[in-house]
């Protein structure tokens, strides 16, 4: 399909678009590469648009979340993990949609095994255990940031020698004037800096 996408004109990419939407469970490897070929190269443009989501939605009738899923599907499992068209197509949309965000930060062992599951497992089956797998993580994660809060309000507290409300109190009166976008930018650092770290401890 590369070869043949690259040898296509831009008018032949938009129409073959629109044909291989009419049956996106069968063609969505195919589809998920043009779309990737055009958002990567902003050939949107040539046909006016300014941005990806208004190119779809306005030509297609494709929702821009879709069609970011299409694109990234394909970049995943086809271009970056090099696994082929006929193996992708038989795990389908669906199932790759529910593994994809453990594949995305999984090794390369991992990966191999979250395909195997894919390909082996109902999707009512695979979608129960996703949820298992999430609602755990979920509560890992809460766990290791009510650590962190606990650890945090214990040092504040001892530092001003106040409760647990006061401390509000006065948390309230330092950010009172404080420039909002900046405190949202550090906290975001932060945040990123602290999942990483956590994710760097767990792994074995």
């Amino acid at each position: 399909m590369k070869e043949r996408t690259e040898n296509m004109s831009p008018d032949e990419k938009f129409n073959a678009i629109a044909n291989l939407k009419e049956k996106l469970e069968e063609n969505f490897v195919a589809l998920g590469e043009l779309l990737s070929e055009i958002k990567r190269s902003k050939l949107f443009r040539f046909k006016g648009y300014e941005s990806f989501k208004d190119f779809v939605e306005a030509e297609y009738q494709l929702s821009g979340s879709l069609a970011g899923k299409l694109a990234q599907t394909f970049e995943l499992f086809v271009e970056e993990m090099d696994i082929d068209d006929v193996s992708v197509k038989e795990i389908g949309f669906e199932r790759l949609q529910l593994i994809k965000p453990f594949v995305q930060k999984a090794n390369w062992n991992e990966r191999d095994e979250w395909m195997k599951k894919a390909s082996e497992t109902p999707t009512n089956e695979l979608r129960n255990e996703i949820k298992e797998i999430k609602k755990q993580e979920k509560a890992e994660d809460t766990d290791l940031k009510k650590v962190f809060i606990d650890q945090y309000l214990e040092k504040m507290t001892t530092w001003f020698n106040c409760s647990k409300a006061e401390l509000n109190f006065k948390l309230a009166l330092f950010f009172q004037d404080s420039d909002l976008d900046e405190v949202k930018k550090i906290v975001k650092d932060r945040q990123k800096a602290f999942e990483l770290e956590t994710q760097k401890e767990e792994t074995p």
